[in-house]
């Protein structure tokens, strides 16, 4: 046989045995259900990588804020805590502002976000949700001094209102406050700096976050204005869209939370901490 035939049998020979043992080995893999890591279940990677990554905006006490000792607290991140806890992982937390959260969430850049989120339909066109862990009130800080002035949602017609940029006060405030001057910022510890020094005349957020700020700080006050909400307003777990296991698996672990009344346990304890 001439040499250069040879080695065209040769070489057909040794591309047919590549093509069947990638054949058997796709085979073998599909027997025993191997699954690609695009398709690994969310549960089972974060297991995986030991670590539940958590992203939260630390400026919302008594949900989420930096203590003197520099350190990330508050009852969302004891509730995340929990949520770790049952998956047998360690919770590790990434420290953003509120209205680049959602995005972190789908790039893949954390697993889960807890800041106080309430799981409007916007955002459920982009991410999931666990069920409503807190439900809480809406109210208005004002300076003290201008306590008596604004005693009502009329009387703040017109005048320049300070939320949180992406949050649901920031709609709220669109909604209810006549002609309102909206001015939204990344954190909340800037807008109430912007109300201290006079830059806004007032500030929609959270009850529990007004009274937080407002027990530390007397010259600001929360006058006896009412901002109302909808029935489903209340905070979530936003975790990426299609994520069916992991809301399965947080979903059970906030029964029990609730169940043994941690969450209130868990606000009490971080309104303690607030300085």
């Amino acid at each position: 046989m001439k040499k250069g035939l040879l080695k065209k049998v040769l070489a057909t020979a040794m591309s047919m045995a590549l093509v069947l043992s990638l054949s058997a080995c796709a085979k073998k893999s599909e027997a025993t259900g191997a699954k690609s890591d695009s398709t690994t279940p969310i549960v089972d990677k974060i297991k995986k990588s030991g670590k539940l990554v958590l992203g939260t905006s630390p400026d919302y006490p008594p949900y989420e804020f930096i203590n003197g000792k520099n350190e990330i607290v508050g009852f969302d991140i004891e509730i995340a805590k929990e949520l770790a806890k049952d998956l047998g992982v360690k919770l590790e937390i990434k420290d953003m502002k509120f209205d680049g959260l959602l995005a972190a969430l789908q790039s893949g850049n954390v697993d889960i976000v807890l800041a106080g989120m309430t799981p409007t339909d916007e955002r459920k066109q982009n991410v999931d949700f666990s069920k409503i862990y807190y439900t809480s009130l809406q109210g208005i800080v004002v300076r003290t001094e201008d306590k008596d002035k604004y005693n009502s949602l009329d009387a703040l017609a017109g005048k320049k209102i300070g939320v949180q940029k992406g949050s649901i006060q920031e709609g709220l405030a669109k909604e209810q406050i006549k002609n309102a001057d909206i001015k939204a910022l990344g954190k909340v510890t800037d807008i109430m700096l912007e109300l201290k020094n006079k830059k806004v005349d007032a500030i929609v957020v959270e009850k529990p976050v007004a009274e937080a700020y407002v027990s530390k700080n007397p010259d600001l006050s929360i006058p006896a204005v009412t901002v109302t909400q909808s029935e489903e307003n209340g905070s979530a777990v936003a975790v990426k869209k299609g994520s069916s296991d992991l809301i399965e698996a947080l979903n059970k672990s906030l029964d029990r939370i609730i169940k043994d009344k941690l969450v209130d346990k868990f606000v009490t304890e971080a309104n303690e901490q607030v300085e």
